[in-house]
């Protein structure tokens, strides 16, 4: 167990990505072999999260879980590695969850996602309200056990951040709890070229959130009660080759900026754009993620 409080508790999904990298944009299903290259790393949206805060230099914990497994066991060892608090990683009994990602060569993916039991788990809340003790920050992603967390949370005084992941329906029935609680609320616009409507309806449930839009190439659009405004993309001269993980990058190093650090919001958005474009950068592996560092170097030259 860490001895430190956490600066930011990072709770939800951690498993073993395997990302598949294609050489064309297509796969052949008129052959059975299609030659790829196959890499796996801890992924899924927490397992990006929790090592971003950590190469970032934040004290960081985390809730969730992995199977009674090898891929469980390497996952809580690299964690533990890292300096994250692994008290409340609790055991999932049909085992790690794993996600199939089919990466083309601009680093576009489709993902394919196994989240063992997680539609099932109740995660014992003494326990992660020890785990929770101190913490400024509490970083959501939206397993469903999740959601019996976000009240805790409030009580606790602790800022909540959720990020709701790739929205189809902005009436979505089962993000509406994350919606409701968060500070910040985090989404990908992939399934909307204009993310204004979606945002006026967040807005429109909870008034006091600050919702941010991640927009790939187009950079990203925040939303309050005073408004929206866009942000132009960063220019990094970095390859694209891998976009699993960036908008867990850009949300943790936004976070950590405006919640953590006191910045402001223009700050905190362009720390946020460079954590995410340095990730694009790294081929399947989240262990390689931005430091304290390469960010301050990347920051002086933006």
């Amino acid at each position: 167990m860490n001895n430190v409080d956490p600066q930011v508790v990072v709770i939800g999904n951690i498993g073993i990505d395997t990302n598949v990298f294609l050489t064309g944009n297509a796969i052949d299903l008129k052959h059975e072999a299609n030659f790829t290259e196959n890499l796996d790393t801890i992924g899924q949206a927490g397992g990006y999260a929790c090592q971003a805060y950590a190469r970032l230099g934040a004290s960081t914990g985390f809730i969730g879980y992995v199977g009674a497994d090898w891929m469980g066991e390497q996952i809580r060892s690299i964690l533990r590695v890292n300096g994250i608090d692994t008290s409340a990683l609790f055991i999932d009994p049909c085992g790690t969850s794993r996600t199939i990602n089919l990466v083309s060569p601009d680093g576009r993916r489709k993902n394919f996602y196994d989240g063992k039991s997680h539609m099932a788990l109740r995660p014992p809340l003494e326990v992660c309200l020890y785990a929770m003790r101190g913490a400024r920050l509490a970083h959501f992603n939206i397993p469903d056990w999740a959601r019996l967390l976000l009240a805790p949370a409030r009580e606790l005084g602790i800022t909540v951040a959720c990020d709701i992941q790739d929205v189809v329906d902005p009436d979505d029935p089962y993000r509406r709890d994350f919606i409701q609680y968060a500070d910040y609320i985090f989404f990908s616009s992939v399934n909307h070229p204009d993310p204004k409507p979606v945002m006026h309806a967040f807005l429109h449930i909870n008034p006091n959130a600050i919702v941010l839009a991640t927009m790939g190439e187009s950079g990203c659009m925040i939303g309050s009660a005073a408004g929206l405004c866009s942000y132009p993309a960063v220019s990094m001269d970095l390859p694209v080759v891998d976009t699993n993980g960036a908008g867990d990058s850009f949300a943790s190093g936004f976070l950590l900026s405006r919640v953590l650090e006191g910045r402001n919001l223009e700050e905190s958005v362009l720390r946020g754009q460079i954590c995410a474009r340095y990730k694009c950068a790294q081929k399947s592996s989240s262990a390689n993620m931005i430091t304290r560092e390469l960010l301050e170097h990347y920051l002086s030259v933006n």
